[in-house]
């Protein structure tokens, strides 16, 4: 359900409620105003167009996402593949992908996957974020040591170049830039000053003594990217063409799953912070309709952000209308302050950045892991982590689910048991198969866990006796969840093969998932009675009637 209707059947919407809902919707919009102008700098687009997302893309995902308390615009998570973007097919290019990634999502919602992201191993979310964190760090040394712009190319060649650079660094512009991070870190803990948001604190500070000082070499919005205009832009539909978009699928998935991640895991957050439930599946669409209208007016990419989210909550937040009282906040700011917005120093929000690389990198997250986690999921962090700076956010990702789900494979088909059951522990079952002592010829074998390819050669190697063949073969299957279809195979063959030794297979004690597969595979037979038992007594009570020369009838 639409969390703002769920929310006005609460009586969330009650003017009894509006005023908490009122004080941490503009807090949230004051918050945001810096980070959303950093972010839309460091994806390589101007810094109103971080403004229009969050107003934009803020409205949208309250009004139609699936959180009571989601806080949605620009974040760091998208900086990385939004600048690759950018650098390729130009800002109309990334306008054309942010819708189509809007599209993706709302596919997705529909489609109901919302519980599928969340599968995603950990090991591949914090290794990916930890690499996009570390490349924003050092794609804001340019700004925060006032550095010449590197030339293009990897990350690595880049910030080899900007260390190079160093010795060049502009005094004055790294003294501010040092200032505003150490307010942006400490501020907060000042007297007085408990409440004041740490960047927005730092944007202020830094931009009055720039003014003040007139302190030369230090680069200001407005000197870089020009006046920041102090109204949205007119709606516009982004230049498209099938071979266009062909290019930017890829990319406009990327973004897409790293919404659908970011949002996911913000709604969780949130929902531990305010004792709330979220719809993951409306979310997905909420997300999507925001990603659509954004570009729309000029927006990027926006996704649901943890940190603005969080404010919110604690700030008294517990309704939609929070989220849309800070995008009219931002909007009420663009209109009046725009003109002061052009002289924020760049190195102030270099050093925003920073801390939001810091944050963003879970640091010691990183390093429990490392410490404790399973080798194979160090490794797997590792290799995530690598590949996202060495290479591109798209490889690394691929690559580390697919490394995890090679892992997951492995451990659950070594965790596929199949068992041999003698005499002395299938006391109970002959008992209710009226029976003293085993049927002699025949030998039981329960299969515990999925059968599924990556399992099938626990049952094969089981079934590989170096002494005479038994005449039976009971097979009991009550521990066995799901049959994919190779192990469907499989199974069928091992039938086929033990038939032509002179052996017959019992099986037995399927659920009825896997039976109506065993059935609709042929390997259970209606025209076959013997092929198929309820139970274990059953099928041993049908292997004594046969060797007592009985006709061939199930019990």
């Amino acid at each position: 359900m639409i969390a703002a209707v769920e929310a006005w059947r609460a009586g969330l919407f009650e003017r009894r409620q509006w005023m908490r809902n009122v004080i941490a919707g503009a807090i949230v919009g004051v918050v945001a105003l810096p980070l959303a102008m950093a972010f839309a700098i460091a994806s390589g687009v101007k810094p109103e167009q971080g403004l229009y997302t969050a107003i934009v893309a803020g409205l949208a995902v309250s009004l139609f996402g699936g959180s009571r308390v989601q806080i949605a615009g620009p974040t760091g998570a998208f900086i990385v593949i939004l600048a690759s973007v950018v650098a390729r097919f130009g800002v109309s290019g990334l306008l054309l992908a942010t819708l189509m990634a809007g599209v993706i999502l709302v596919a997705m919602g529909v489609a109901r996957l919302g519980a599928v992201i969340r599968f995603i191993p950990d090991p591949v979310i914090v290794g990916f974020t930890a690499g996009i964190a570390v490349i924003i760090w050092v794609g804001q040394w340019q700004y925060f040591f006032g550095l010449p712009a590197p030339a293009a190319g990897p990350f690595y060649a880049k910030a080899w170049h900007l260390l190079l650079s160093l010795p060049r660094l502009d005094p004055a512009t790294t003294a501010l830039g040092a200032g505003s991070l150490a307010l942006a870190v400490l501020g907060p803990r000042i007297p007085g000053l408990a409440r004041v948001p740490g960047p927005l604190l730092a944007m202020v500070v830094a931009t009055v003594a720039a003014s003040l000082l007139d302190l030369p070499g230090v680069a200001t919005i407005a000197s870089t990217f020009g006046e920041i205009p102090r109204a949205l832009p007119q709606l516009q539909w982004p230049q498209a063409g099938f071979d266009r978009m062909l290019l930017l699928l890829p990319s406009a998935f990327t973004i897409a799953m790293l919404g659908a991640i970011e949002s996911l895991l913000s709604a969780v957050v949130a929902d531990g912070m305010a004792a709330t439930r979220h719809d993951s599946n409306q979310e997905l669409i909420g997300q999507g309709v925001a990603n659509i209208v954004s570009p729309l007016f000029g927006g990027i990419a926006a996704t649901g952000a943890i940190a603005r989210t969080a404010t919110n909550i604690r700030n008294g937040g517990n309704a939609p209308l929070a989220g849309v009282v800070h995008a009219i906040t931002l909007l009420l700011i663009l209109v009046v302050l725009a003109p002061y917005a052009g002289k924020v120093p760049l190195c102030a929000l270099a050093a925003i950045l920073f801390v939001v690389a810091w944050n963003m990198s879970e640091a010691r997250r990183f390093v429990r892991l490392v410490r404790l986690a399973p080798r194979a999921d160090v490794a797997i962090l590792a290799i995530t982590f690598t590949l996202t700076i060495v290479t591109d956010l798209v490889v690394a990702v691929n690559i580390g689910v697919i490394l995890a789900m090679f892992q997951f494979m492995r451990r659950m088909s070594a965790a596929v048991e199949v068992v041999e059951h003698g005499q002395a522990s299938l006391l109970q079952e002959l008992a209710d198969a009226g029976l003293e002592r085993m049927p002699a010829g025949i030998t039981v074998y329960s299969i515990d866990g999925p059968f599924f390819f990556g399992s099938v050669d626990s049952l094969e190697r089981a079934l590989s006796w170096s002494r005479e063949p038994p005449r039976f073969v009971a097979l009991r299957l009550e521990r066995v969840p799901f049959m994919d279809a190779t192990g469907l195979k499989r199974l069928e063959s091992s039938i086929q093969g033990l038939h032509r030794r002179g052996v017959r297979v019992l099986l037995c004690g399927a659920s009825l998932r896997v039976l109506r597969k065993l059935v609709r595979a042929e390997i259970v037979r209606r025209d076959d009675p013997g092929s198929y038992f309820k139970d274990l007594a059953a099928a041993l009570r049908y292997a004594q009637a046969n060797v007592d020369g009985d006709p061939a009838r199930p019990a």
